[in-house]
């Protein structure tokens, strides 16, 4: 089972007519995890959840908004995938799942970040301590509020020490970061364009789905664009390793690399153990 994860800022879910077409997005794509961002809502029901997602087996956690401002929900499929512990911070909601079809276990995080960099900070330390709760796989994603590098704006800007700052705590954490097909940015106001939107994994998710891919969906009714992160399926067997330019970008990445080549064991032949390096 490939499961399929939407992830959408949709900035409110009071009008019928965002709740109507947040159904026909479900719909069509139809998704296993549902995250939606700035769902400015203090209470999420049961009928406010059959309204976006018209499925008799869909489970759901939030995060309440803060007056007229932010929330989070997320909502899955449990015929797909079972609930096993959840998480409500002030940044995140967070879920560990079992999957029916293979009992592969892994964990969610559902993010919406804030706008100030000092408070943006918080954000990260969330991350890294949820981060630490499980040893599991994990997949995070949502509405980070932040891009990684100039290139993620459409108008000229120079890498700012937030951005630095997401990166490095990428790397602390070991995430995948996926291209984005369909699109380089997520968000606009007809004036700019920027990509805040975006899924983040573990090496060992991408190594259950290797073939996993992540996908700006048609504009709608927000300025953000959905996006989703497809599984493509499971397969077996032994996977290259991917080295992630952006970890030279750190300076603690010789003291890691050191760190964890000095804690391998080696026998043989220099030749032998050359010929063995994949």
């Amino acid at each position: 089972m490939k499961p399929k994860i939407l992830s959408w800022n949709v900035r409110g879910l009071n009008e019928i007519n965002k709740r109507l077409c947040i159904k026909n997005l479900l719909r069509e794509w139809r998704a296993d995890v549902v995250c939606l961002q700035e769902t400015k809502l203090k209470l999420v029901t049961r009928k406010l959840v059959r309204s976006v997602w018209h499925c008799p087996y869909v489970d759901w956690i939030y995060l309440a908004s803060n007056g007229a401002s932010g929330g989070i929900l997320v909502m899955w499929d449990k015929r797909v995938m079972e609930k096993m512990e959840e998480f409500v911070g002030e940044f995140s909601v967070v879920v560990s799942f079992k999957m029916a079809e293979d009992n592969f276990m892994w964990a969610f995080a559902g993010i919406y970040g804030p706008n100030a960099d000092n408070i943006r900070k918080l954000l990260w330390e969330e991350i890294a301590g949820i981060w630490s709760w499980w040893d599991l796989p994990w997949c995070i994603g949502g509405d980070f509020n932040i891009t990684r590098f100039p290139s993620e704006r459409s108008r000229n800007s120079q890498l700012s020490p937030a951005m630095t700052e997401f990166s490095d705590c990428i790397f602390d954490l070991n995430l995948v970061d996926l291209p984005l097909v369909g699109g380089p940015f997520t968000w606009s106001n007809n004036q700019t364009y920027s990509r805040l939107d975006r899924f983040l994994i573990s090496p060992d998710w991408e190594c259950h789905y290797p073939e996993v891919s992540q996908k700006r969906l048609p504009h709608l009714c927000s300025d953000h664009f959905p996006i989703l992160l497809d599984g493509g399926g499971i397969q077996g067997g032994r996977h290259s390793f991917k080295f992630e330019n952006m970890w030279l970008k750190s300076e603690a990445f010789v003291n890691k690399v050191r760190h964890w080549w000095s804690s391998y064991q080696f026998h043989g032949t220099p030749p032998l153990l050359f010929s063995q390096v994949n």
